[in-house]
């Protein structure tokens, strides 16, 4: 399997923010960018396998600036790194202040999706090959986050056997 460029699986989307797209503070309502982040993530990971993936794990989500309904808001992912059948997405969002014209770096985020064969089971999908300076940085310390995130995961099915099942309604 021949390895793929970062810039093969790059996904630029930018989109303005509405009155129904802010919550009470008038900025972006974290769960709409939390989606977006998804969306695009998503896209990605399928550019980069051209397979079906599902989405493993949202590992960071750091909302670093507000985004304002006079802002635009434009996300930028690609793939960083590869296992197997996993691949780390990073995805950033920069706003754009449509008045002044002023950029700031909004939020940054993580995810992890699995590539999965005809028969919904993980496939293999191609390696990463860096280009860009910030590419090389991500790509580089892209094995201490795998080991976090098999850390936490690990920390996650353990808390599991603890929590219950019942209906709290009930």
């Amino acid at each position: 399997m021949e390895a793929k460029y970062c810039k093969e699986s790059r996904v630029i989307r930018t989109s303005r923010v509405f009155p129904n797209d802010v919550n009470n503070h008038n900025t972006l309502f974290g769960g709409r960018l939390m989606s977006d982040i998804d969306q695009v993530a998503s896209i990605s990971a399928a550019r980069h396998s051209r397979k079906e993936c599902v989405t493993a794990s949202t590992d960071s989500v750091d909302f670093l600036h507000p985004v304002r309904p006079t802002d635009s808001v434009c996300f930028e992912s690609y793939v960083t790194s590869t296992g197997t059948s996993s691949m780390e997405v990073f995805v950033k969002i920069i706003a754009e202040d449509l008045k002044s014209g002023e950029y700031k770096m909004a939020a940054t985020a993580l995810l992890t999706f699995v590539a999965l064969d005809q028969h919904k089971r993980p496939t293999r999908v191609p390696e990463v090959v860096p280009e860009t300076e910030e590419e090389r940085k991500l790509h580089e310390t892209a094995p201490e986050r795998t080991r976090m995130r098999k850390e936490r995961k690990q920390k996650s099915k353990e808390l599991a056997t603890f929590l219950t099942t019942n209906h709290p309604w009930t």
